[in-house]
């Protein structure tokens, strides 16, 4: 019974590229008591590869988060599916954006401990006590109350390229991160004003919203769905929209364009731009922004001595690597010291100290 993978991302592609049919890019989360992981894994995994679909799963004992692409015409069928399992009947999906036939090229269905790293201790608090879940029309409306604080629950690389109207994007590379500082400056604020926060698709939301809740905080809402499910809220009920930019998503896509506006920068040269790209180093991989002039001059790389090494012989490049490791600029994501225009987010409820 085949459990895992057998073909390559490029041997995947070229079947894609082959069968010309549309592909549908979706994604879904729901926290719930899963008492055998690996059990609801391999069903999974047989069900859906037989379905061809392709994406990134996490089952853990708290519930499962997908990031998936699947034929169009096998929609139903998927959904059919998901409907047979109590816990997930009925669940949102919230389809992306802008799609992709190669968004994914693999299908990845894992056990983890966590459907999320949030570095929490889910066992000090109840994390079904969620803050109140807001659609889009609602959630314009509590933004522009100046009783209002609303935070981008998203690392800074994600921020960086897109983001709300006068959000608060807290300069982190992780969720855990976050928490702590949102805390320490909203502190004097835990009944006086609503805490509204937004992520890609509510995940991390829905976990910040009840730690905040534990916390002392009084007024606590999410945007449900996040930016994916809000982007499509908008244009079918003619809303205005509040989001600046692009919405950084975890597949070969990288981002969704929600507004014309370019409100980053070239990593390299500092001209207005907002896609990400890995250096083609493979030693260094490091998730950047680079415009079309800088990947032609650098030849895709984050540094000149980056482009010296892909010069080189491929086999010299693997001699090169042997025995290195990944570089630590992998985990950086744009923080590389010899990257002159990464934005400095670090201004951070500057206007709630002063006051």
């Amino acid at each position: 019974m085949q459990l895992y993978n057998r073909l390559s991302a490029k041997e995947r592609a070229e079947l894609i590229e082959r069968a010309g049919k549309e592909r549908l890019t979706l994604s879904f989360y729901k926290y719930a008591n899963i008492g055998n992981p690996q059990l609801l894994r391999d069903h999974l995994f047989i069900t859906w590869d037989a379905l061809d679909v392709l994406g990134r799963i996490y089952v853990a004992n708290e519930g499962i988060n997908a990031q998936l692409s699947l034929p169009a015409e096998r929609f139903n069928e998927f959904k059919a599916h998901l409907d047979t399992i109590e816990f997930l009947k009925d669940i949102r999906l919230n389809i992306a954006v802008e799609q992709d036939n190669m968004s994914f090229l693999k299908l990845k269905v894992k056990v983890r401990s966590k459907i999320v790293a949030d570095g929490l201790s889910d066992d000090t608090f109840d994390v079904t006590n969620k803050g109140v879940h807001v659609n889009a029309d609602t959630f314009n409306a509590l933004i522009d109350d100046e009783n209002t604080v609303l935070v981008d629950m998203r690392n800074h690389y994600e921020s960086e390229i897109g983001h709300f109207k006068n959000a608060v994007t807290p300069d982190v590379d992780t969720f855990r991160e976050s928490l702590d500082i949102i805390e320490e400056d909203l502190k004097s604020h835990k009944e006086d004003k609503n805490l509204v926060m937004y992520c890609t698709g509510g995940i991390r939301c829905e976990k910040a919203s009840a730690y905040f809740k534990h916390k002392g905080f009084k007024n606590v809402y999410q945007l449900e769905g996040g930016i994916i499910e809000y982007t499509r809220q908008v244009k079918a009920q003619e809303l205005e929209n509040k989001f600046l930019g692009k919405n950084f998503v975890f597949d070969d896509r990288r981002a969704e364009k929600i507004s014309e506006d370019v409100i980053a920068n070239c990593h390299q040269c500092g001209n207005p731009c907002d896609t990400h790209v890995n250096c083609a180093n493979e030693a260094c991989h490091l998730l950047f922004i680079q415009c079309k002039s800088c990947r032609a001059e650098m030849d895709n790389c984050c540094s000149t001595s980056c482009k010296e090494i892909v010069a080189l012989p491929y086999e010299e490049q693997k001699e090169l690597r042997k025995g290195q490791g990944n570089s630590n600029d992998i985990f950086k994501k744009g923080r590389a010291d010899h990257l002159p225009y990464k934005k400095d987010l670090r201004n951070i409820f500057d206007t709630l100290k002063k006051d």
